[in-house]
């Protein structure tokens, strides 16, 4: 077991980040990390843990020992809510062209359509009182709009179905729209929610992955009445997405006016050079590179974690990892970057 915080946990100091402030101290955000380390940290098997209260505990546990002010919960802990494909066997690497649950009308309409109501949002309130000073939790959706029809239709078959059978598509994206709506707005008004992850890919690394006119018809409009439902609630909004976005920024920012981006890689944009020209409109989370993080040894990840925190100030700045921490991230290489907020 480990314990590398130097301040009280404060989910507001990550709230002013959300907002472009600067906060009183460095800040710390990741959107989720493997079991193994969070096992290292806590100091006992998280996979021995047989239910999913003692495993929200535990992760509880593992982001206040590590400085975070939160503790992200993802939707797979409240049961009854996700969308399935026919594929049996969830995989570590899963094609994007193996979506096969809906191929036409007669598909779509025997569909059986997942019930966000049926999750049980009851358990966040019910383990609110295990949360560590002023720590939140941040919640993120069983996939995002585009990823959850794409795992449906597979994205051949959706890049000829947008030509083919407009309408089809259309009510598609709509079903899968409306569920996630849902979803946040449950847990956007639970009072021991801080902020939510909306997370939906958008990009492989030299462009988006359907035209940003595409995104625009079928994709766009669901992200800005999920963030329009959160803002009404009072929380901040974070949008985790892959990929080359350059062409659809203006479209983050201004038209679904999300508070937040996360997800960064060095071969497309990196971090440094993203908050030079986003961070005056859009708070920018994360980012060290994911490649950077494993080849690197400690020192030479330290020394560009403090740089980054001494040229941002923090202001509009949280940091953390290009896009998660997997198994194969050396575990003294995440406590390399997540140490430098302590020195």
């Amino acid at each position: 077991m480990i314990t590398t915080r130097k301040y009280p946990a404060d989910f507001h100091q990550l709230e002013k980040v959300l907002c472009r402030q600067k906060p009183d101290r460095p800040v710390l955000f990741e959107y989720f990390v493997n079991s193994d380390l969070i096992s290292y940290v806590n100091g006992e098997s998280f996979a021995a843990l047989d239910n999913r209260t003692d495993q929200i505990r535990a992760i509880i546990r593992f982001f206040y020992r590590t400085g975070y002010d939160y503790a992200t919960i993802p939707s797979r802990y409240f049961g009854a809510f996700s969308f399935e494909n026919t594929e049996p066997e969830k995989k570590a690497t899963v094609s994007l062209n193996e979506g096969s649950a809906i191929t036409d009308w007669k598909s779509f309409e025997s569909y059986n359509w997942p019930n966000p109501e049926k999750g049980d949002f009851e358990l966040l309130n019910q383990l609110a009182p295990e949360l560590i000073d002023r720590m939140k939790f941040i919640v993120s959706a069983p996939g995002g709009v585009l990823e959850n029809v794409i795992d449906l239709v597979g994205f051949e078959r959706l890049c000829f179905m947008i030509y083919e059978d407009e309408e089809l598509t259309g009510n598609i994206f709509d079903e899968v729209g409306l569920r996630l709506l849902r979803f946040y707005e449950i847990c956007s008004a639970l009072d021991s929610v801080g902020a939510l992850i909306v997370n939906d890919d958008w990009g492989f690394k030299t462009q988006t992955m359907l035209s940003p006119e595409m995104l625009r018809q079928f994709v766009f409009p669901w992200h800005k009445k999920i963030v329009e439902l959160i803002h009404q609630n009072k929380k901040c909004a974070i949008l985790h997405s892959c990929g080359n976005l350059s062409e659809v920024i203006d479209d983050i920012v201004e038209d679904m006016k999300y508070d937040a981006k996360h997800s960064f890689e060095d071969n497309i944009l990196p971090v440094e050079q993203a908050y030079k020209l986003w961070h005056d409109r859009i708070a920018i989370l994360g980012g060290i590179d994911m490649d950077f993080l494993v080849r690197n040894t400690p020192e030479t990840i330290r020394g560009r974690c403090r740089k980054i925190l001494q040229s941002t100030g923090s202001k509009a700045y949280a940091l953390g990892s290009g896009n998660s921490i997997p198994a194969y991230v050396p575990i003294e290489n995440y406590l390399a970057m997540i140490g430098v907020i302590n020195e």
